[in-house]
């Protein structure tokens, strides 16, 4: 199943190149769930709603999904996590670039002696939002990633039981502008942790393990991989990071990013394309307005 928001804060079932609105399940869930949860609502409840929510798209008319003005499928994460340094060519063009650009922060290449870092959930947008450039004066990359959706509470997750703790996965951008400060700081600029176009049931990805992406600013290609170059694959990306935190329902977990990051300017379009299920995220930078 393919869920998204859209518009107004409403929530619909993708089929095919129609959205189908069942924002009164999404009304439904936020009103029983207790305002203390740690959760993300709607996929803390997905599994038991499921089938409720495929019978009211069914029965709701669709609209073209070009129609609408997609917003990140997660409305209320926890937490946002990201994993650096996970593929190894990245971590080779990164080196090189810190070589030659003076000034730039530094940090552990080896993803374990490094550790995942967190992103402020109030930098999340949708691909209908726009990226606003606070910093033209300074380098601002794109980096392409795999997002995994977590779906059940849990910490200390051996590997081995990993693959049950997803609720889906979403394709996304961990934006970043250059410098000294700390990566965190760097990267949870608002509008720097983009979502989209929709999130994907784990079920609608039979190999999570060989996922091809590409990335084109404009018409040019600068990224082009696979998952299955990560360092830290999908369980054991898991498994690290509850050794850490309690993982819960709806937290977002960017697996990493692979070689070709690039500058954008205001004006550049970004084009993340995966297999079809995942659909194309593409989202405008733009001028950051005070």
């Amino acid at each position: 199943m393919k869920i998204c928001r859209y518009d107004d804060d409403r929530m619909g079932v993708v089929i095919g190149d129609m959205v189908h609105d069942v924002t009164a399940a999404q009304t439904e869930i936020r009103a029983s769930t207790p305002y203390t949860a740690k959760v993300d609502p709607v996929v803390a409840a997905l599994t038991t709603w499921r089938p409720k929510l495929e019978a009211m798209a069914k029965a709701a008319p669709g609209k073209p999904i070009s129609q609408v003005k997609l917003l990140p499928p997660v409305a209320r994460p926890p937490k946002i996590l990201a994993a650096p340094t996970n593929y190894a060519k990245h971590v080779q063009e990164m080196q090189q670039f810190r070589d030659t650009v003076p000034g730039l922060a530094r940090f552990s290449p080896d993803i374990e002696k490094a550790g995942i870092f967190l992103k402020s959930n109030t930098s999340l947008v949708g691909p209908s939002e726009g990226i606003p450039m606070r910093f033209p004066d300074r380098r601002n990359d794109h980096e392409a990633e795999l997002v995994i959706i977590i779906g059940k509470q849990g910490s200390d997750i051996p590997k081995e039981k990993a693959w049950d703790y997803i609720a889906g996965y979403s394709l996304g951008l961990d934006m970043t502008v250059r410098g000294p400060e700390d990566r965190s700081f760097r990267k949870s600029i608002d509008g720097y942790t983009v979502l989209g176009p929709w999130m994907i049931t784990a079920d609608e990805l039979p190999n999570p393990a060989d996922v091809p992406f590409n990335l084109h600013v404009n018409e040019e290609k600068r990224q082009d991989s696979n998952t299955s170059f990560l360092i830290f694959d999908i369980p054991r990306l898991i498994e690290f990071a509850s050794q850490f935190y309690t993982l819960y329902p709806g937290d977002l977990y960017y697996t990493g990013t692979p070689e070709g990051v690039g500058p954008v300017k205001p004006g550049d379009w970004i084009s993340l394309k995966s297999l079809p299920q995942l659909g194309e995220l593409k989202i405008q930078v733009r001028a950051h307005q005070k």
